[in-house]
């Protein structure tokens, strides 16, 4: 399968750390054999029964999947890439993000990315919605959480707002539907793990590795218990479980039989609330000058402070057919004006192929998603002078 067209974890979760070193000095070897200097991604198909690999393509330039790496780990590949390719060496560019320390190290992460693709196969007709080696998605979204599970439900409701969440009633079960990698296929895997699928099963029938379907059998199993729960049964403790494998109030509100308002006056009365924590690239061992952000339950403190004005701007959200980089370019451009007033500004968005989520362009950017409960969070944390929806297109 395409990477383009693959979910993406990051930092890798189920590599062994002799696999890992492996593919790592392979790819040295390889960039240093073809006189690389500057950004260059290798792709892998790796055995998961032996250590038998190969290399499927050596890109020597930045593609989606270098946007990719550069927005999960917060490290400026573009940015240092020109460098190089001016001729400064790596140890004299400084890393942008910490502002302190060189460019020249591994980025660290104290937190999990999940990369969702987005097809927008159901516009067409005659397309087979099988996933393959060519390329057919028009657009991704990146999440980020300190849990697999909650990045992952995070990243299903970005690719599309309709969705609330690893919802196990969009698809019906299908032992074919599980073999063929399709665009819908995570929801046909929920509705198997709903309907008592073991993961041994599953495993032979998708392939996906055990690790990952039983993280997604942890949020089924937690779907299935909130549904036995009546509003009044609801407590703190199981609030909070909730929220931190990734549950959205209208979620939690749908298994028990409620709504997303009451489940989130609930939360307020509890004062189950999310903090901000930050982007630093170097898992928080030097101080991060850069306020690349996110919101997460998994957590006790905020990393930053909340005593300046701002002006909150939404994104446009992932790319879709008929909805892309103009409405980025609309958020860019009501950014800068803002800027040239000299308002602090704030973005929202979670596209990591747009400009917008360049942390240099805004004076805060909340990689979140954009729906009513996480914009509403954010506003409340931020208390803003102002908030300006029109500039992202069909989604605000």
């Amino acid at each position: 399968i395409h990477t383009g067209e693959s979910i993406v974890v990051a930092p890798s979760q189920t590599l062994s750390d002799r696999e890992y070193n492996m593919l790592r000095t392979t790819a040295i070897k390889v960039i240093k054999h073809f006189g690389i200097v500057g950004e260059c991604n290798i792709q892998y198909a790796l055995n998961p029964d032996s250590e038998e690999f190969y290399i499927i393509e050596v890109n020597a330039r930045l593609s989606r999947s270098s946007a990719l790496a550069s927005k999960a780990t917060g490290y400026p590949l573009a940015y240092v890439a020109a460098k190089l390719g001016l001729g400064i060496p790596l140890p004299d560019i400084k890393n942008s993000v910490t502002g302190d320390t060189t460019a020249c190290f591994e980025p660290s992460l104290d937190y999990c990315v999940v990369k969702i693709p987005r097809w927008d196969l159901h516009k067409f007709q005659r397309v087979s919605t099988k996933i393959g080696s060519s390329m057919k998605s028009v657009g991704e979204v990146m999440a980020i959480g300190r849990k697999f599970e909650e990045a992952f439900q995070k990243a299903l409701r970005m690719v599309d707002e309709n969705v609330s969440g690893f919802d196990p009633y969009i698809k019906k079960v299908e032992d074919e539907e599980l073999e063929q990698p399709t665009d819908k296929r995570m929801f046909v895997i929920a509705a198997a793990l709903r309907s008592g699928y073991s993961i041994d099963k599953l495993y032979k029938l998708t392939k996906i590795d055990r690790w990952f379907l039983q993280k997604m059998k942890n949020v089924i199993d937690w779907n299935t218990y909130l549904e036995s729960l009546t509003p009044e049964e609801v407590t703190r403790e199981i609030l909070l479980k909730s929220k931190q494998i990734g549950f959205c109030d209208k979620q939690i509100g749908a298994a028990v039989q409620s709504t997303e308002q009451a489940i989130r006056n609930m939360r307020e009365e509890l004062s189950v609330k999310p903090f901000v924590k930050q982007i630093d690239t170097v898992a928080a061992e030097w101080p991060a000058t850069t306020n690349y952000l996110y919101l997460t339950y998994n957590a006790n403190s905020h990393d930053i402070t909340f005593d300046e004005e701002h002006v909150m701007v939404l994104g446009s959200g992932v790319y879709r057919i008929g909805s892309s980089v103009e409405f980025d370019w609309c958020a860019v451009g009501c950014i800068r004006e803002l800027r040239k007033l000299n308002r602090k500004t704030i973005m929202v968005n979670y596209n990591p192929e747009t400009v917008s989520t360049d942390y240099d362009m805004s004076d805060r950017l909340y990689f979140e998603e954009i729906s009513y409960e996480v914009v509403m969070d954010i506003y409340n944390i931020e208390n803003p002078t102002g908030i300006i929806l029109s500039m992202g297109g069909q989604l605000p």
